[in-house]
């Protein structure tokens, strides 16, 4: 007898819809097989190919924030493909390969930030700053992660920070944490830096480097999804908000299952994604939908990045 698929818990909300029960999602999304003047065609769009082929038929200096996460240096299967760990040299080579197509595309004051895990952040490093201005890099914890014998369990990655100018934009004030106060120090009886308020007192700090408020997204989050690697829209909203405007463009030359687009859309950003899985394409799709109705996102409430177990649900 056939075995039956195995039924998901209705608490379950990963996103999963079979390209076989999805084609109203792959309908809305485009290919580019020519040059463009602009974007005004496919603003908002999900572009289905490859970016080391579409990159080149887009209009420079058209974005004004790129947000990439290309795959790690690893072996590892994206639905009907496979990305095969490459010697350093050629992943160096496959690293500037994809830079130089998406060079052209960042206004003069636009900003990058590249995803990577710790060993490819060592050859992203050095190689992105042959393209760009390097600002900074940012580490933030997985919390996941699977435990080693013989060595440190892998619980953190790597973003990488870096701009077209010395002209680009960074919105401090959007990107705040807002933490408790245990021990609120007065002056004159007023509050020193922190805020009194009915249900507690708090203080907006300065973001660092390095992020320990991100939750991996699983099985009952509404921005879970199937795909292997996708990212946190939390994670991508601090970028979003640092570094672009209202009514900017955001490209995502590896799109995945979606979620630049989706945070993108949420923030009120005009948003562009590349991404060459069918299957991926239509889980983009079906977010940006579910975006239509639900624009909430994990940890962000009220303008605010909560600090965890403070007075937003986390």
């Amino acid at each position: 007898m056939p075995t039956m698929p195995k039924q998901k818990t209705p608490r379950n909300k990963t996103i999963d819809t079979p390209v076989s029960a999805g084609a109203e999602y792959l309908a809305r999304c485009i290919q580019v097989n020519q040059s463009l003047t602009d974007l005004s065609t496919i603003t908002d769009k999900t572009i289905l190919g490859d970016t080391f082929s579409v990159c080149p038929l887009l209009p420079k200096e058209s974005v004004d924030l790129i947000i990439a996460d290309p795959p790690y240096n690893l072996t590892k299967s994206f639905h009907t493909s496979t990305f095969a760990k490459k010697k350093t040299a050629d992943y160096e080579a496959y690293t500037r390969q994809w830079l130089s197509l998406v060079n052209p595309l960042l206004k003069p004051d636009g900003s990058i930030y590249v995803c990577c895990d710790w060993e490819t952040s060592l050859i992203i490093g050095r190689v992105l700053g042959d393209y760009f201005k390097i600002r900074n890099r940012i580490t933030w914890q997985r919390e996941k992660g699977r435990g080693a014998k013989a060595n440190w369990k892998n619980g953190m990655e790597d973003i990488w920070f870096a701009t077209k100018s010395d002209a680009y934009t960074f919105n401090l004030e959007a990107v705040k944490i807002r933490k408790k106060v245990v021990a609120p120090y007065r002056v004159d009886g007023k509050p020193k830096d922190w805020t009194e308020t009915e249900t507690g007192n708090y203080r907006d700090t300065c973001p660092s480097n390095f992020w320990d408020d991100i939750t991996v997204p699983f099985w009952s989050m509404p921005e879970n999804t199937a795909h292997p690697t996708q990212k946190p829209e939390k994670l991508i909203a601090k970028i979003i908000l640092a570094s672009s405007h209202p009514g900017d463009m955001v490209f995502d030359p590896f799109l995945g299952s979606g979620t630049t687009s989706v945070v993108a859309k949420k923030l009120h950003r005009h948003y562009l994604g590349v991404e060459a899985e069918e299957q991926y394409c239509v889980w983009a799709e079906q977010r940006l939908e579910m975006a239509d109705s639900d624009t909430t996102i994990q940890g962000y409430s009220d303008g605010v990045f909560w600090e965890r177990n403070t007075f937003s649900k986390q």
